[in-house]
């Protein structure tokens, strides 16, 4: 089960007092430039410099990431790299330490950086060598975008450092989901625990590991509790504002806001900035903790599925569309498949199709709040890269 409520775990204050530092401005054009006095290098964030993951959005000079998987990658080349990531109110505010985002920083493919964004401003090395050399890099928010949000400043890549993005895949693919998608409590071994951020793991869920295996850029949606007409509730009361339709256009959802001023609901996304081969949508688990077998609610539902799929379709005309449930139960998946149904009837679009994950077993093990462990999660990219090779 999906046992959750998510306002109850930030609380924003009015007001508080940030601690601020000096910051060099921006170089323009994605330009590296010289900096004062130490003579820092410093390469803009832009996709002339690296190249985005996911859905982004750029406030003065930093890089605002919210959505579980968002990130960049870039090729380095020089003796040193040191990257500053500014916090949301979740670090400078409400200081609740299962709110900090979650990073992970990666070179050659090997993650040498593991933080919690816990102050408002952190400055990290992420490479240092006596002689110059290139490498990889790749930083990812590995936590989910309600509890809190960062930004990445331009990037210090010391005298004669330089970057340059990272090659685009010749796949890509979007996944919109829930807690499932985002990783949740994959960290944590207990199943009777609940909610962290410090226990999310966006790489060690089946969506990201679909996209490794299948060699695929990759965006996500996705957002723990979520569904497509409720939230999770365990008192068979509706959340109709913990749904994901009303949040797809734009660039997340977040209790906090990006620089202190912008949610990133209020941001809407620009859908040609990432055209997506193919669409995976894992919604309904949490539907199913109010639907259950109630046939009228099961209807409702598959009616609210078939107008997020029109939304989906009109947001992306040509990508097939795979919709999925049940690594954590599929009794509402008969519903799922009626809207699928219901939409190609009605619109005529073919180009649509649904797949039944496997329910996750108790001889893999169960995480936070009973939710998939990695070898799970392991078992439905398996099953999923299957199903997408078919399409793609």
């Amino acid at each position: 089960m999906l046992k959750m409520n998510l306002k109850k775990y930030i609380c924003l204050a009015a007001s508080a007092a940030i601690m601020t530092g000096c910051a060099q401005s921006a170089p323009k054009d994605g330009e590296n430039t010289s900096g004062n006095k130490e003579d820092i290098m410093t390469a803009a964030i832009t996709s002339e410099n690296v190249k985005l993951i996911g859905r982004t959005h750029m406030i003065d000079d930093t890089l605002w990431l919210a959505l579980s998987g968002t990130g960049i990658e870039f090729e380095y080349t020089g003796t040193r790299l040191d990257v500053t990531l500014e916090g949301d109110e979740a670090a400078s505010i409400s200081k609740d330490p299962n709110n900090y985002s979650r990073v992970g920083i990666y070179v050659d493919g090997e993650r040498v950086i593991d933080q919690m964004l816990e102050l408002p401003e952190t400055s990290l090395t992420v490479f240092e060598s006596e002689q110059p050399k290139t490498v990889s890099v790749k930083i990812l928010k590995l936590s989910e975008c309600a509890m809190s949000t960062f930004g990445i400043k331009p990037l210090s890549v010391g005298e004669g450092g330089s970057v340059k993005p990272a090659e685009a895949k010749s796949k890509k693919i979007e996944f919109i989901g829930d807690s499932i998608t985002c990783g949740y409590g994959v960290d944590d071994e207990d199943p009777e625990h609940h909610f962290s951020t410090k226990t999310e793991d966006v790489t060690r869920a089946y969506a990201y590991k679909t996209a490794q295996k299948l060699d695929a850029d990759y965006s996500m949606f996705s957002t723990s509790g979520y569904g497509i007409i409720t939230g999770y509730t365990d008192t068979d009361q509706k959340h109709e504002e913990q749904t994901i339709p009303q949040y797809y256009r734009s660039l997340g959802f977040s209790y906090g806001k990006f620089a202190k001023s912008q949610p990133p609901q209020d941001i809407e996304w620009d859908f040609s900035k990432f055209v997506p081969d193919a669409i995976v949508i894992n919604l309904g688990t949490n539907d199913d903790s109010y639907c259950k077998n109630d046939m009228d609610k099961q209807d409702e539902y598959s009616a609210a599925y078939v107008e997020f799929l029109k939304t989906v379709r009109e947001c992306n005309p040509d990508a097939p569309i795979l919709c999925t449930v049940g690594i954590m139960g599929g009794r509402i998946y008969p519903a799922l498949a009626a809207a699928v149904d219901s939409y190609k009837n009605e619109t005529g679009d073919q180009n649509v199709s649904c797949f039944k994950f496997d329910e996750q077993l108790a001889e893999d093990g169960y995480v936070a709040d009973w939710h998939p462990t990695e070898a799970t999660h392991e078992k439905a990219s398996d099953a999923l890269v299957k199903e997408l090779e078919k399409i793609l």
